[in-house]
Parts: C-alpha cells; sequence; structure tokens
C-alpha cells in the first residue's frame, strides 16, 4: 500500500566529487607529484590513515581511491561498529578475491574510536593484504591507534580549507544547487567565515540559507539574513581533541615568548570557540608558576582573582578579566627557575636513597625525645645576625647539598639571586671559621 520514500540527500552529498579533478582543496597529498596523487596514478593501492578536521575531505578522497583502484568500497563507523561488522567485511572481502579477484577497500571513520580488540580484529587481514585499511579521523593517530596497525599505515595529514578553496565549494553550489540565489560580499564573507575550513559545514549552511530563502520569496541574500538564518554559528572548535590542546598550547607558548597581542588573540578564539573560560583560567595558573614564577610572584595572584572575578561575574564581564591577566602574564618578567628547581628536587628525590633527618633538625616534644639528642645544637635562626644562622646545615647527614634552585637574572629573581650569593658566601666563610677551630 505505502511506497518506501528515501530521504533527499543533504546538499553535501549531492554535491560530492566525483572525480579527482573536481575535489578541492589538500594540494600537498593530491597536486602533482605528491604521495596521494601517485597513488591514484600507479593504481596500486595502500592502507593508509587520513587524519584532518571535519569537512576536509576524508571520506571523499578515500570513495575517490576506492573508484580508482576499481575496489569494493565497505564503509563502517567505528562508532557504532563491532567485531562483528569487521568479520562480515572480512567474509565479504573473501568472496570478492575467490570469485573475480577484486580488491576491497575498509574504510573505518572515526577510527580514532576502535578499542584494541577491534583493531586486533582486522590487522592480520590488514597484514595478508586481504583489505586495504584506510582510516579516516580527527585526533592524533599515534595515542589512538595500535602501534602494529599504524606500523603498516601511511599517515596522511589534511588541512582545513582555505578560504579561497571554500570559495570555489561556494559559487559550486550556487550554481548547481542554489539556482544561482544571489549573496552581497558580506554576506559570502560570513558564511565562509562561519565555515571555518568545513567543507560540510559550509554545504549545510548554505542548503540552510537555501531553504529559508525560498521560504521568504527572497532572489538576494545579505549579511544580516544569513545572521538571522543561522542558529548556530560558533567557529569549530572540539573541546576534547587536538584542536583544543593545540590552541592551548598557542596561548601558552604566547604567554611565554612575551608576546600579548598572540596571547590575546588565542584566549579570544578560546573563548568564542566555546572553550570552558574557567579551564583557561586555571591553565593561566599554571602558567604563572611555571613561566613566571618569582620574578613577578604577583602573577600567581592575579591569574588567581582572575578566576575568582569570572566565578562571581561570569560571562560576559568576568571574560575581561581572563583578558587583562594573559596581558600581565605575557608583559611579566619570565623565569621557569621554580619549575626547573622542583623537577630536579622530584628526580633527585625518586633516585635517592630514604635519608634520616638529622637530630638536629627533628622536633623534640617530650622529654625522651630530648634525652635522645632530638633537636640538640639546632640554632634558631632569628638569635643570629640577619636572622640567619650561618653555616647551618638544613640536608641529611652524608649528602651533599644540591643546588636545584638557580634564579634567573630578570624581575625579582635578580634580587634574590643577589641575596642567594651573599647568604652562601656567610656560609662559606663560617665553615671555614669551623673548619679552623
Amino acid at each position: 500500500m505505502f511506497q518506501k520514500r528515501e530521504p533527499n540527500a543533504p546538499l553535501a552529498d549531492r554535491l560530492r566529487p566525483r572525480s579527482l579533478a573536481e575535489f578541492v582543496g589538500q594540494a600537498h597529498l593530491i597536486g602533482p607529484g605528491k604521495p596521494l596523487r601517485l597513488a591514484f596514478e600507479a593504481r596500486k593501492p595502500h592502507s593508509m590513515i587520513l587524519w584532518g578536521p571535519p569537512g576536509s575531505g576524508k571520506t571523499t578522497l578515500a570513495r575517490l581511491l576506492a573508484q580508482a583502484f576499481d575496489a569494493d568500497f565497505i564503509a563502517i563507523s567505528a562508532v557504532f561498529a563491532g567485531v562483528k561488522d569487521i568479520r562480515d567485511a572480512v567474509a565479504r572481502a573473501e568472496l570478492n578475491l575467490q570469485r573475480s579477484g577484486r580488491q576491497t577497500i575498509l574504510f573505518v571513520d572515526e577510527a580514532h574510536r576502535f578499542n584494541k580488540a577491534q583493531q586486533d580484529a582486522f590487522l592480520p587481514h590488514v597484514e595478508r593484504g586481504l583489505i586495504t585499511f584506510i582510516g579516516a579521523t580527527t585526533e592524533n593517530p599515534s595515542f589512538e591507534v595500535i602501534s602494529a596497525l599504524l606500523s603498516r599505515a601511511a599517515v596522511y595529514v589534511l588541512q582545513p580549507l582555505t578560504e579561497e578553496e571554500l570559495g570555489q565549494l561556494f559559487e559550486r553550489a550556487r550554481r548547481e544547487a542554489l539556482n544561482a540565489l544571489g549573496f552581497s560580499d558580506a554576506a559570502r564573507g560570513s558564511l565562509i567565515g562561519f565555515a571555518d575550513g568545513d567543507a560540510r559545514r559550509l554545504y549545510n549552511m548554505l542548503e540552510q540559507i537555501g531553504i529559508a530563502a525560498a521560504e521568504a520569496g527572497r532572489t538576494e541574500v545579505d549579511e544580516t539574513f544569513v545572521r538571522d538564518a543561522l542558529a548556530q554559528r560558533l567557529r569549530r572548535f572540539d573541546k576534547g581533541g587536538d584542536q583544543f590542546y593545540d590552541q592551548i598550547s598557542a596561548l601558552h607558548k604566547s604567554v611565554r615568548g612575551s608576546a600579548p597581542d598572540a596571547a590575546l588573540y588565542w584566549l579570544t578564539r578560546m573563548l568564542d570557540g566555546g572553550a570552558d573560560p574557567l579551564y583557561i583560567g586555571r591553565r593561566l595558573v599554571r602558567m604563572a608558576v611555571e613561566d613566571v614564577g618569582l620574578a613577578d610572584p604577583r602573577a600567581l595572584r592575579i591569574a588567581l582573582d582572575a578566576c575568582e572575578t569570572y566565578e562571581r561575574l561570569g560571562s560576559p564581564e568576568g571574560e575581561l578579566a581572563l583578558a587583562e591577566a594573559v596581558l600581565y602574564l605575557a608583559f611579566a618578567p619570565k623565569s621557569n627557575a621554580t619549575y626547573v628547581a622542583f623537577g630536579a628536587a622530584q628526580e633527585h628525590v625518586r633516585n635517592d636513597q630514604s635519608r634520616p633527618v638529622p637530630e638536629h633538625l627533628r622536633n623534640a616534644p617530650t622529654k625522651l625525645m630530648k634525652e635522645l639528642g632530638y633537636g640538640r645544637d639546632y640554632r634558631y635562626a632569628h638569635d643570629g645576625a640577619d636572622a640567619y644562622a650561618a653555616g647551618e646545615n638544613y640536608f641529611p647527614e652524608g649528602m651533599t647539598p644540591p643546588e636545584f634552585y638557580r634564579p634567573a637574572d630578570r624581575g625579582l629573581e635578580a634580587r634574590i639571586k643577589e641575596k642567594l650569593a651573599e647568604l652562601r658566601a656567610l656560609d662559606f666563610k663560617a665553615r671555614r671559621g669551623r673548619m679552623k677551630d
């Protein structure tokens, strides 16, 4: 009674390139003489991992490779597939080989979501050449793919599409799917900016704009109409993936490099993309300790104050406090002496024996402890000149005093360095005096 109707394919699928000539972007991989271009021309498939952001063409390239090799293309998603799906794919590959000698390409989307057991399930079939594995991932494969599989697959890194490349896709969609709908320069620029290097996102937004324009009876689209029609305009920002850590790394390195404008740019990028402001605040606290340290101890307080201010005011008012902290940290004198000293102390303790506390440094709250010599001969620093017990030893007996902390010649640490030199000179003089006695 009822005829089954298939849903209309999204614009991104309808405009998917049918040949390599129609593919836009990734010239470093498919340009003349480049790795994937050579693979297409040689018609010799090899296992590979396509690593890149969403909408950069990973799935399309895999389909075009299968088409060029005249291979059976089996696509599964690591999100939904299990070991049974892999076994079914292997069985189909066996039939292809026995009946026609045809090659089989197993395309695994979101390959980083495959656990070790799933990866182990098809590894032997990749090794014997029964299937050619092509994985697509937005995450660093060196962290997510088992080493045995990684060693048998070439890794190709895809880049976000440039504005020029997105412009080519924009014009193609406008001609072929939007009935040559007109766009102002500002509207076109906004859509390409919102796409943020993602071809699929651009197509999805254009499809949404096309529907809205048809309903409104419009033949021309301006920037205001674009902004009103799009319910979601956030930049691409993966809160748990590589882009997240790449951007926080860029912020940290900009602060460390005393580049306030760059630091402010990366802070704004992360906030614009939806990063948790308090996470950024916690990282600023870390930067204050690790990269500014005692060269300017106020930096830590300012970073903590920024977090507290955001907790009290929320967005957007509290974000200004984070911006102020970023600028202060970027301008502050830099020293990682505390960070280095703590690391050196940790390494020393990890590799050293458990030395007892010297008796003169031990606490003696009871009579027995005092009789045992605890606290005996301890010199109270405040009784000495300038509240310093020159020549006193605070390390375990027999341990060569290490020099973990080496202040920098910047900011307050320059003065700390001078003070330490004075105190060490007093120690040397006192110890030399005791040796003469």
